[in-house]
């Protein structure tokens, strides 16, 4: 499928690159006044009346190829493939009602909110979570300093 997205992708610049070159060898309307008084329609390599239809039907082509480009690259990157999937589909699915707690460290409470290991629980000092700016070394939910 990635092979087939870039090999649009490159017919799509070279029409691009060719609608460009074919719309800068055009003549325009202004040229027509010299043309009238003898100036580059002898001389021309399409004949005198052959330029404008044979560069316009080529940069018509090449803009139909561009859009059918287009088109396809659209509908291409407009799949969306389910094995990918997003990136929080990813994490570990966790209950409301359990904390997160590493399978090593044993809670000591069930009802308790205060880390169970840790050396300022045992002296009864407050944790880090409540405010105090020293941290403990065992604690979850904490950036260390």
């Amino acid at each position: 499928m990635n092979t087939l997205f870039t090999l649009i992708v490159v017919i799509q610049v070279l029409a691009a690159l060719t609608i460009v070159g074919l719309v800068l060898l055009q003549h325009g309307k202004g040229a027509d006044m010299g043309a009238a008084f003898g100036s580059g329609a002898s001389g021309s390599l399409f004949g005198a009346s052959g330029s404008s239809n044979f560069l316009s039907k080529s940069t018509a082509v090449a803009a139909a190829i561009f859009f059918a480009a287009t088109l396809a690259l659209a509908f291409i990157g407009n799949k969306h493939s389910t094995a990918g999937g997003g990136v929080m589909e990813n994490l570990p699915v966790q209950t409301p009602n359990a904390p997160a707690v590493p399978s090593s460290a044993a809670p000591a409470g069930v009802g308790s909110s205060a880390p169970a290991n840790g050396p300022e629980n045992t002296a009864g000092a407050p944790s880090a979570s409540a405010g105090s700016s020293e941290g403990g070394a065992g604690q979850v939910n904490q950036i260390p300093k």
